[in-house]
């Protein structure tokens, strides 16, 4: 049945559709606005982000030559000596703590995604352990570094009679680092499309196959970012590293020697020295030190992101 729009009601849709011409025009002027700002702030933060890199290397590199590298230091206020120890010191600190964190991390997190949903269905115990486990988790993720070398020294330093050593802070790094890792591994497996784990076991592959040989893979990029940013965490901390490691300028030369890492080391000469410039030197080494252990990092992801998918 054919309707026909009367004058009047061709009347009211016409002002309906001027009046909706005014409303979209708003609508788009305010989304440019929104989109320049968002922009302008991006800009914003990574123009003061390099203005600070660009700051600390100028004023770094003219200290910096073999004999700073080649050399310990020598303690005193005046600062002398290099930072050949510390530098030692640091990737000691990293690749210990990572090495017991980022398992524990990366499995904790392998569990909650992808057990503990059939687990809490069992008994009310395990139910409540597994809320238990994730409000732990939230909770320790916003706690300060000094907490937790506060933590550190009285557990690993004093009672199981650590001292301040590598020992003793690769355990408090990794307990401050473990929230960091859990997370960011759990957001990558969410992440992974769940036809990816239908399609695995649709085709005879069992939970755990389906789990390392596709989940994983896929969730690499994402697992590779939380580990990044432990390292550099790990790197950048000094409060934690004070109370655990001690500053010994002498070369670790086990897990109970104490040691001093670069970030320590900067912080003793900014506070305790005249030796400023040698500061901006040490902090010009740390984040190139930086730069190459996240390069070296996201090429070795993708080097067993490709190994684990079989390509």
């Amino acid at each position: 049945m054919n309707h026909t729009l009367t004058n009047q009601e061709k009347m009211v849709l016409a002002r309906e559709k001027a009046a909706r011409k005014p409303n979209l025009r708003r609508r788009k002027i305010s989304q440019r606005i929104a989109f320049a700002l968002m922009w302008l702030m991006g800009f914003i933060s990574i123009g003061v982000l390099i203005w600070i890199v660009a700051y600390v290397l100028s004023k770094g590199f003219p200290t910096i030559n073999m004999e700073f590298l080649t050399t310990r230091p020598a303690g005193g206020f005046e600062g002398e000596g290099g930072i050949s120890t510390t530098i030692v010191t640091t990737l000691y600190l990293v690749v210990f703590t990572i090495a017991i964190a980022a398992p524990l991390g990366i499995g904790a997190a392998i569990y909650f995604v992808e057990y503990a949903n059939e687990a809490q269905n069992r008994s009310k115990f395990i139910r409540w352990l597994i809320r238990t486990a994730r409000t732990g988790v939230e909770v320790l993720a916003g706690v300060p570094s000094i907490i937790f070398g506060l933590f550190g020294f009285a557990v690993f330093v004093s009672f199981l009679k650590f001292k301040f050593s590598l020992l003793s802070a690769g355990l408090s790094g990794a307990c401050m680092v473990l929230p960091v890792i859990i997370r960011t591994t759990e957001e990558a497996l969410l992440a992974v499309p769940d036809s990816f784990r239908e399609g695995s076991l649709g085709l005879g592959a069992t939970k755990w196959q389906t789990v390392t040989g596709v989940v994983l893979p896929a969730a690499i990029p994402g697992i590779v970012t939380g580990i990044v940013l432990s390292v550099g965490r790990i790197i950048s901390e000094t409060a934690i590293f004070w109370v655990t490691l001690g500053g010994s300028y002498r070369l670790p030369q086990n897990l109970l020697s104490s040691g001093r890492t670069l970030a320590l080391h900067v912080y003793m000469l900014a506070t305790e020295t005249r030796a400023f410039d040698k500061a901006l030197g040490t902090a010009a080494i740390l984040i190139v030190i930086i730069m190459l252990l996240n390069l070296a990092i996201n090429l070795s992801s993708k080097y067993f992101q490709k190994r684990l998918s079989g390509k």
